[in-house]
């Protein structure tokens, strides 16, 4: 099989790539091959079942068209300053013009116009101020909010445009390495229902997201692509009562802060936040359970949730980031059976595990309902934990309450991105016409600069001509 463009995953790096050679013009033929199923047939069993059942051969929250966006919030990040180290590659002003731009494009596919976050100057002031106080960075960023049900919709309308405009679209198809000829790159192997077979390309897109990080990486060592240590985030999902986070929701809706708690000063931050929202629960091809969240335009609850990520960076000898948070997600999963484990704050500083009985008379009842009360301490890194409980205690001069004996903790909350995938500014590796994009080149983080990515690509791919 042979086409122009191949490319190696369906989530917003992958699909926008598509999109705007399409909208450039370009008479390219372009094929995308996606292990998981069209956006119309992914379904989550645990809408009927209660709990999660854990799908095989693939979870549907994070595999198939439009990757884990089409489950997530929905959250588009209108700030340069958020969503990874893109700016770093192609400069800072070019990036945020190439938010707004692919901004449009969101809204031409019918995402909601409101923006928030914007025109509330004194009262941003008045939070900025507490958090300059207690030693914390408030990051100015809009969010266009799509919502969970409504991404679904409008990722939709992108596969159907992408599908009559004649792009490729092939579901079910696992690709399990990339063909070489000599120092350039000529296609991939992938492989459907046990039958591997061989497509061929002048361009191969990776874009296989957050999921796919580790088996990129993988393939740098098989393939001598040049890369450098990445980064993992581990943490944890926090979950409170609106009535904590209601002044910076209404004003905000998400805060992005940021710290470098003692006694380690690493990088810490809040991200995901979900007003009204739900915790969610994720599955990785190697079973492992992690925690994620949730919120739709119209569906609420008495609930706030976001998660801690405390940023870790290895230096040699290590050079296995992914593989280390793995562990931490292992014996956290070991600890709950297979389920996502909860603790309350207050049983964390007072050195006691949570019980059941505990969480059912208390203000702030969890979410994710089949999440299984105990001691998330009992596997989070000493280092780790420690970020974590000086963070939420910074945060809760900023957000009263934010850090009160009920508030939930959720564990694992891990955050896989491949090492970095070294580029020139034309998102071109030292291997000819293989190009990296999205969560698991490790250049972004979330759906908007992942989106960015690809348009850029798209623009690349087709100043080279039809």
């Amino acid at each position: 099989m042979k086409t122009d463009v191949l490319i190696v995953g369906a989530g917003p790096a992958g699909i926008f790539t598509a999109l705007e050679l399409l909208r450039q013009g370009s008479k390219k033929k372009i094929t995308i091959v996606e292990k998981g199923a069209a956006i119309e047939n992914r379904h989550c069993p645990k809408v009927k079942t209660g709990r999660c059942m854990n799908c095989k051969p693939y979870c549907h929250i994070t595999t198939g068209f439009s990757g884990a966006g089409a489950f997530s919030d929905g959250k588009l990040s209108l700030s340069y300053e958020v969503g990874g180290q893109l700016p770093e590659l192609i400069g800072e002003t070019y990036a945020q013009q190439m938010i707004d731009y692919t901004d449009r494009i969101y809204l031409d596919f019918g995402a909601d116009t409101h923006v928030e976050g914007l025109n509330q100057d004194e009262e941003i002031k008045k939070i900025r101020l507490r958090a300059i106080r207690a030693g914390l960075k408030l990051v100015d960023c809009p969010i266009r909010h799509l919502g969970t049900e409504k991404a679904q919709i409008l990722y939709g309308e992108i596969e159907n445009y992408l599908i009559a405009h004649g792009v490729e679209i092939l579901f079910g198809y696992n690709c399990v390495n990339l063909l070489l000829d000599g120092a350039k790159c000529v296609g991939v192997a992938v492989e459907k229902n046990g039958q591997e077979q061989e497509m061929r390309a002048e361009h191969t897109v990776v874009a296989t997201g957050r999921r796919g990080a580790d088996w990129l990486e993988k393939l740098c060592e098989e393939h001598g692509i040049a890369h450098q240590p990445g980064t993992v985030d581990i943490g944890v999902r926090v979950e409170v009562r609106n009535e904590v986070m209601e002044t910076v929701n209404r004003v905000l809706y998400e805060s992005k802060l940021v710290g470098y708690p003692k006694p380690f000063k690493d990088k810490v931050r809040t991200f995901c936040q979900n007003p009204g929202g739900f915790v969610s629960q994720e599955n990785y091809d190697n079973n492992l359970a992690v925690v994620n969240g949730h919120s739709y335009k119209e569906l609420k609850t008495d609930n706030t949730n976001l998660s801690i990520l405390c940023s870790h960076n290895f230096t040699q000898p290590f050079n296995q980031p992914i593989a280390y948070a793995q562990k931490v997600g292992e014996l956290t999963n070991m600890l709950g059976s297979g389920h996502i484990l909860v603790q309350r704050f207050g049983d964390i500083l007072d050195g006691k595990r949570t019980w059941q009985k505990e969480l059912a008379r208390a203000n702030v009842r969890p979410t994710l309902t089949d999440a299984v009360a105990g001691d998330i301490t009992a596997a989070m890194p000493y280092r780790a934990m420690t970020n974590i409980i000086h963070f939420m205690q910074a945060m809760d001069e900023v957000v009263p309450g934010f850090a009160g004996p009920e508030t939930l903790l959720y564990s694992p909350e891990l955050k896989f991105y491949s090492n970095r995938i070294k580029m020139n500014r034309e998102l071109q590796t030292n291997i000819e016409g293989l190009h990296c994009l999205g969560d698991s080149s490790g250049w972004t983080r979330g759906l908007m600069m992942a989106s960015v990515m690809g348009v850029i690509m798209g623009q690349q791919l087709a100043k080279e001509g039809n």
